[in-house]
């Protein structure tokens, strides 16, 4: 794919284009569309190289590998808006929920090469997890060409469509669940004596063991668990664990097609 283009410039486009010139690829046949001005001006200023339009969405329609990087509200006028100017070879990948390639294809009428992202913060740094799953009609060739594009970026699982939004609410969106917890173990590890670098590396470790000894061990999670016998978080876990329920169903069945 010689040339690739961005509909939408915002967080999602930033991370691909991050994880992109980690592995050192040429950024130059890259375009981006947005209709907010600002948003370009601040992708150019971390990405030289890429062409950036707040006023015509014409370079990055016709591009090789289009990804449709909007919102799921706008992605109705999007498609309608890029229908006339893809061209029939180009590869169109959608990275938004909701929005099934059955929708897609009903308003790119006759498009064949069509593929659903769910795309990860962890790409940034060339470590995410981004299902993907192909229409029935896409090429081999395109299949091909668009994982060696997205196989740097991390793991790349074919996934049936149906499970695109559970990978969304488990992967994509599960980092923000442990995030701010290991900030605040890494400001305690400094409160009681570590250096940052060394509270950093303990906890690293800390949490490759944690999830390797819950899936790797032949233990269950009662045997697991009874690996520790102090647990200072026990008064509260099954709070903590009615908050997922509360927060994380709901959110599934509002994304859910």
């Amino acid at each position: 794919m010689n040339t690739i283009g961005f509909i939408g410039g915002g967080r999602i486009t930033r991370i691909f284009l991050h994880g992109f010139a980690n592995q050192g690829m040429n950024l130059g046949g890259i375009s981006v569309y947005d209709p907010d001005q600002l948003v370009l001006d601040q992708l150019k200023a971390r990405f030289p190289a890429v062409s950036v339009s707040s006023k015509s969405l014409i370079d990055a329609a016709v591009a090789d590998c289009l990804f449709l990087a909007v919102h799921p509200p706008v992605m109705m006028e999007t498609l309608t808006a890029i229908k006339p100017l893809i061209r029939p070879s180009s590869t169109v990948v959608s990275l938004a929920p909701k929005f099934t390639i059955e929708k897609i294809r009903s308003v790119l009428t006759g498009h064949t090469d069509i593929a659903r992202i769910n795309p990860s913060a962890s790409s940034y740094i060339n470590q995410g997890i981004n299902p993907i799953t192909y229409s029935l009609t896409m090429n081999l060739r395109s299949r091909t060409d668009l994982q060696k594009l997205m196989v740097p970026l991390g793991c790349l699982p074919e996934v049936e469509e149906p499970k695109i939004e559970a990978y969304a609410v488990i992967s994509a969106m599960g980092h923000t669940y442990f995030w701010f917890q290991i900030q605040k173990l890494k400001e305690l590890a400094i409160q009681f004596g570590m250096a940052p670098d060394e509270a950093e590396e303990t906890i690293a470790g800390m949490m490759d063991g944690t999830l390797k000894t819950l899936f790797n061990s032949g233990l269950d999670y009662a045997g697991v668990t009874d690996l520790v016998p102090v647990k200072p978080l026990g008064a509260v876990e099954e709070t903590i664990k009615a908050h997922y329920d509360e927060y994380l169903i709901p959110i599934f069945n509002k994304i859910k097609p």
